[in-house]
C-alpha cells in the first residue's frame, strides 16, 4: 500500500508528476488538508491538533465521511510525525510526504529525519515538494546496527560492518536533472555513481563538506551506491523550475 502524508507547511508545493491513485491513501496533517484539496486530492484521513486548520474546513471533511483524529496541542510529536507513524501503523509499504520542506527550519529538519524512522521499518519513503525529491540511502550494515538499537539492543559491536553490504539507489530523471548528496550525522565512505557529469569511485563524503552538491544527470536514469553511513539523496527535476 502506498500512502501520502500532506504536511500543513506553508509553502507546499504540489508534487509535479505524481499523484495518488485509486488504490493509495491520502493522511493530512492539520493544514494540510487544505493542500491536499487545492491539489484536487481525497483526503482519507485527518490527523493533528487542528490548531491551524479551519473549522469549516474540518466540518466539511466530517460531512465526506473522512475520519479525523484529534489530538491535544500540548505533545511530544509533530503533527506531520503522527501522520507518518498512522500510515506505519496501518501497513504503508510506500510512503510519499508532500508538502513538509518550507516554512519552518525545525519542522523542516524534522521531516527529514522521519525518513529515518520509515527507513527502519523496511518502508520506501520520500519527501516530495514541487519538483524536488529527497530519500535517504543507507548501508546494509548501518540499517542492522540502527534496528538493533530500535529494538533496545546497547551493545552493537558484534554486528556486521557496514562494509558488509552496499546501500543502492537508482534516480529516474531526465538528463540536465540536478542531484545532491549530503551525508547524514557522520562521514559517508564508499560512495560511488553512475549517470552524473561528475563521477564518484569509491570516494568519501564528509560530514560538514559540500562536495556532494549539485551534481547533474546526463541522462533519464542514475545509480548511488554507499558502502558505509547514511546519505540524503535530493533529486531537483528542472523541467519543473
Amino acid at each position: 500500500m502506498r500512502v501520502f502524508v500532506v504536511a500543513g507547511s506553508p509553502a507546499a508545493q504540489q508534487p509535479q508528476g505524481l499523484t495518488p491513485g485509486l488504490e493509495d491513501l491520502v493522511i493530512a496533517a492539520d493544514l494540510g488538508a487544505q493542500h491536499a484539496l487545492r491539489w484536487g486530492w481525497q483526503v482519507h484521513l485527518l490527523v493533528g491538533d487542528l490548531d491551524s486548520l479551519p473549522a469549516d474546513t474540518v466540518h466539511g471533511l466530517e460531512a465526506a465521511g473522512v475520519e479525523v483524529v484529534r489530538v491535544r496541542a500540548a505533545k511530544d510529536e509533530t503533527d506531520t510525525e503522527l501522520a507518518v507513524a498512522r500510515s506505519l501503523e496501518m501497513g504503508a509499504e510506500q510512503l510519499v510526504i508532500c508538502g513538509a520542506t518550507g516554512g519552518r527550519t525545525d519542522h523542516l529538519l524534522a521531516n527529514v529525519f522521519l525518513l529515518a524512522r520509515a527507513s527502519l521499518s523496511g518502508v520506501d519513503a520520500c519527501l516530495v515538494d514541487g519538483g524536488e525529491t529527497i530519500r535517504l540511502l543507507r548501508a546494509d550494515g548501518d540499517s542492522a546496527r540502527l534496528n538493533a538499537r530500535a529494538q533496545g539492543r546497547k551493545d552493537t559491536t558484534q554486528l556486521p560492518d557496514a562494509g558488509a553490504g552496499l546501500g543502492r539507489l537508482t534516480i529516474e530523471g531526465a538528463a540536465g536533472d540536478l542531484l545532491s548528496l549530503l551525508p547524514l550525522g557522520a562521514d559517508a565512505a564508499g560512495v560511488s555513481t553512475g549517470g552524473l557529469l561528475y563521477p564518484l569511485v569509491d570516494e568519501t563524503l564528509h560530514l560538514g563538506e559540500a562536495r556532494g552538491i549539485s551534481n547533474v544527470l546526463t541522462g533519464s536514469r542514475a545509480q548511488v551506491s554507499l558502502r558505509r553511513g547514511r546519505l540524503l539523496v535530493i533529486h531537483n527535476r528542472t523541467e519543473y523550475k
